[in-house]
């Protein structure tokens, strides 16, 4: 018998749903929580689906771990709440080409990818519609950077760690980005209130 679950990395808890679940099955909840936690203890603080194989006349369960959507890895992974909900006029972080290889590779076996390249590319696309930038970049960039080579060194070495300088640089520019960003929307947002008080003096 299959049970679906959704619970916090690391974090699970008993709850009132959980016992409906597992409560006329005679399983012990607290093992269940244990072992779920040990297995998700990798994705703390983001939602993961997770799934057990019960055998209920044996009361033996198997649990199989599936890792979050490719957005909340990154949302995790660049320390970010969410998304920027105007990708064409606000970015909400500069991601280094390592962090991107790095959720690639934790979310590579549950990816229909043939290989990490492909999945870079797909973790890009995400940061696309995130309003992530990448290496100083639009995601758009990178992905055709991607195409032509420029990473392959990183992507086949699995290089995960991004340098301190880099991280610095990456910051740096990222600084400058969100404060031309504020101005302009500060400018918009003044323009349009002008234009309804136009409006309204007619």
């Amino acid at each position: 018998m299959q049970i679906k679950l959704l619970v916090e990395g690391g974090n699970m808890q008993p709850g009132p749903s959980l016992s409906q679940k597992i409560g006329p099955l005679g399983l012990n909840a607290n093992k269940i929580i244990q072992k779920v936690n040990e297995a998700t203890k990798d994705f703390k603080g983001l939602k993961v689906p997770v799934e057990l194989e019960v055998n209920v006349s044996t009361k033996e369960f198997e649990i199989q771990v599936f890792s979050p959507p490719v957005s909340e890895l990154i949302k995790k992974e660049l320390g970010i709440d969410k998304g920027s909900g105007i990708q064409k006029k606000a970015q909400v972080a500069n991601a280094s080409i390592e962090q991107i290889i790095s959720v690639a590779r934790t979310k590579l076996p549950n990816l229909f990818c043939k290989d990490l390249k492909s999945a870079v590319k797909t973790v890009v696309g995400t940061c696309s519609s995130l309003g992530v930038l990448i290496e100083n970049k639009p995601a758009k960039e990178i992905e055709l950077e991607i195409e032509e080579g420029k990473y392959d060194k990183e992507i086949k070495g699995e290089i995960t760690e991004t340098s301190s300088e880099k991280k610095q640089e990456l910051e740096k520019y990222f600084s400058e980005v969100k404060n031309k960003q504020e101005k302009i929307i500060q400018q918009e947002t003044k323009a349009k209130e002008e234009k309804e008080e136009k409006k309204d003096k007619k």
